[in-house]
């Protein structure tokens, strides 16, 4: 059945066939497809009858998306087309962002994900863009200084990407190809610095988790783990 949506919508086909059709125009889709419609565009998605049929949909706010892509193309505008790409490396990345979207990942990995994935604009089926101009010496340095001395409170990475000169989509590729790590990784690995420096005076860990404004002491259990291979209070009892 025809019908919009008044967002812009990105689907693969995980498994199954189907005809696409958008306008006069029609599109065989399989296992690997994957589709963007924009938003307030017609269109109709019929999976073959009598047959297995699996897929993953995706909806953003099309003003979100236009005010991203205008962040470091002031000039960039949504396609006012459906696109349909057949290239796996596409619905690769496509089914890793889902993944994480769909993770108990911190809310701000899940917004970098998001950022790098719609500013790719893989979802039109491109491949990666080149890497990233560098971060200027002078502002990477003044960007690590505040990382730095911030204490236990992150730095907004739209402040970040302001202080670099940066969209929010060339900061995270730019910071990440010099240090590693997105801008939240960065800023949660010198909390979970922090805190095995306090373990190690014994501190407790409400305390810590509280201090280093971690949700709750669950939330820091889990982080800390991940980079440590050990619970907090595991770590705080070999250190003494």
């Amino acid at each position: 059945m025809t019908h919009t949506h008044d967002t812009m919508s990105i689907g693969t086909v995980d498994s199954g066939h189907s005809t696409f059709t958008c306008g006069d125009t029609s599109y065989r889709l399989a296992a690997g497809s994957l589709v963007m419609v924009p938003a307030h565009c017609a269109h109709a998605c019929n999976p073959d009858s009598d047959a297995a049929w699996s897929y993953q949909m995706l909806h953003l706010d099309a003003q979100w998306v236009r005010a991203l892509l205008a962040e470091h193309d002031g000039d960039a505008a949504l396609p006012d087309h459906a696109a349909v790409s057949h290239a796996l490396p596409a619905y690769q990345r496509f089914c890793e962002l889902n993944d994480l979207l769909f993770s108990d990942a911190a809310p701000a990995d899940k917004e970098s994900a998001l950022i790098l994935y719609v500013g790719s604009r893989s979802w039109l089926g491109l491949p990666l863009a080149a890497p990233p101009p560098p971060l200027v010496p002078h502002r990477f340095q003044h960007i690590m200084a505040a990382l730095h001395e911030s204490g236990n409170h992150d730095i907004s990475l739209a402040a970040l990407a302001d202080m670099a000169g940066m969209s929010r989509y060339q900061f995270i590729r730019a910071f990440r190809a010099a240090t590693g790590m997105t801008p939240h990784a960065y800023q949660l690995d010198l909390r979970i610095l922090h805190a095995r420096q306090l373990l190690r005076r014994g501190q407790s860990l409400s305390r810590i988790a509280q201090d280093l404004g971690f949700a709750d002491q669950s939330h820091f259990q889990r982080a800390f783990k991940q980079r440590v291979a050990a619970t907090p209070g595991l770590y705080q009892r070999s250190s003494g």
